[in-house]
């Protein structure tokens, strides 16, 4: 192997190390209210179901399974907003990069 196809081996290793502990998903405004809850919450109004997606690897490179899983929730956390809701419960685990979300409304 040359030593310039080692180097250019080595860059690519390192951009897909530095893009795997990448946060993609950013939270919006309002979503650092929005609850997480393993089960389904007493009390509470049903708004809807989020389904929602991230890349769960890069090239050949398996994705952080808890930054996929944080990723995954912080998008349902973004969109519950906008079914008026404050809470969201995980339906399943995540598989693939996809999850679904029941979203609750909570306060009254």
């Amino acid at each position: 192997m040359s030593l310039r196809a080692f180097v250019r081996g080595a860059a690519v290793v390192a951009a897909m190390l530095s893009v795997s502990a990448c946060t993609w998903v950013h939270m919006a405004p309002g979503a650092d209210r929005v609850r997480v809850v393993a089960v389904e919450p007493a009390g509470c109004e049903k708004r809807g179901e989020i389904e929602v997606s991230v890349k769960d690897n890069v090239l050949y490179y398996k994705r952080n399974a808890l930054k996929v899983r944080d990723e995954l929730e912080t998008l349902a956390r973004n969109e519950a907003p906008g079914l008026g809701a404050d809470t969201v419960q995980p339906v399943a685990p995540p598989a693939v990069g996809e999850q679904r979300f029941i979203a609750w409304r909570c306060v009254k």
